[in-house]
């Protein structure tokens, strides 16, 4: 999933290391193994482009450049894929590129046909055997942790490994876009990008006639992590119609101190739970129970797969954003809009 290798990052670049909960069993887990993954892409490719760049042809395969600046050979042609995050799943399913997918990990539930498709382990623990015995061409990865441990032994296979990772939302649109063309579904991919931009631009217009409301975005109550500058969450937040309490804190999602969060005195909290993080990250945090959100009641739960994958269903959670940020202007975007 999308969030875990992020606050294991986090907590090891503080000065006090976090220790996170044993409650919570799977769905925790599953919670935090999607939150923790984005971190140690930032750290390890801040300074990189984001979006590859074809630099040359030969014969049968290309060369491009992934978001961790890395120079990836693959063939012109792409049958097998590999796909080791649910955002990165749900993307090569929505660009048409389903039947090419040979295997992705537990997490990846959505859509249903990525349940039948063979499992190789989890985001941050995938089996490099079973990753081989599928023969893929490529391996898409969300996180760059994996890279040292299993590289080498895919390169001796012939296997690309490519890493994405957006920091925006038009990041994500760019992500869409270049992995329908790697895969051979442009038409598809540019379709779907062209249409999220239009549902995203009908919300920018919306937002744009009301006054901002600053925002507590909660990654994890216990302990306490948010959104930071290099968040794509928080460039999300500014498009539904808020301002990030924690947008200048550096990183993509810190460890945020109690002492902070009670200073901060957000209007409005939102918590992504529910989905495939099942009931985790529900409860606010202690310290955000006396916050101008909580006593005007304005703290929302939004589904936690729709603001965890950075992919195609990243505009619901945007539309939902915004419609409960900015009700009054609701209708004038997303399904309740009327063309």
């Amino acid at each position: 999933m999308y969030f875990q290798t992020n606050l294991e990052c986090a907590g090891r670049a503080s000065t006090t290391p976090a220790r996170l909960p044993r409650r919570g069993s799977r769905t925790l887990a599953a919670a935090l193994q999607i939150l923790l993954v984005a971190t140690l892409v930032v750290l390890l490719t801040a300074s990189c482009a984001n979006r590859p760049v074809d630099t040359s042809t030969s014969g049968t395969t290309r060369e491009v450049t992934d978001d961790a600046g890395r120079r990836v050979r693959l063939p012109l042609k792409i049958d097998r894929i590999v796909s080791l995050a649910p955002n990165l799943t749900e993307i090569v399913y929505a660009v048409g590129a389903g039947d090419q997918l040979v295997g992705d990990t537990e997490y990846c539930d959505y859509p249903v046909e990525a349940k039948k498709v063979a499992k190789i382990g989890d985001t941050m623990h995938p089996s490099v055997e079973r990753i081989i015995a599928l023969k893929p061409q490529i391996v898409l990865v969300s996180t760059a942790s994996q890279l040292e441990a299993f590289t080498k032994q895919l390169d001796q296979q012939q296997i690309a490994v490519y890493v994405t990772n957006p920091q925006s939302l038009d990041d994500v649109f760019r992500s869409i876009q270049t992995l329908g063309d790697l895969l051979g579904h442009h038409d598809g991919s540019a379709s779907i990008v062209a249409d999220l931009r239009r549902r995203a631009a009908a919300v920018e217009v919306a937002t744009s006639t009301v006054k901002p409301i600053k925002v507590f975005y909660q990654v994890s109550g216990e302990p306490l992590y948010t959104i930071g500058r290099e968040s794509y969450l928080t460039d999300l937040v500014r498009r539904a119609g808020g301002v990030s309490a924690t947008a200048d804190v550096s990183g993509a999602f810190p460890r945020y101190s109690d002492e902070a969060a009670l200073a901060a005195k957000p209007e409005a909290i939102i918590l992504a739970t529910g989905g495939a993080m099942d009931t985790a990250n529900a409860t606010i945090a202690s310290s955000l129970r006396n916050s101008p959100a909580v006593l005007n009641n304005r703290v929302y739960k939004i589904n936690g797969d729709y603001l965890s994958r950075p992919g195609p269903r990243l505009i619901e959670g945007l539309e939902q954003m915004a419609g409960a940020l900015h009700p009054e202007v609701a209708s004038q975007f997303g399904k309740a809009r009327v063309d």
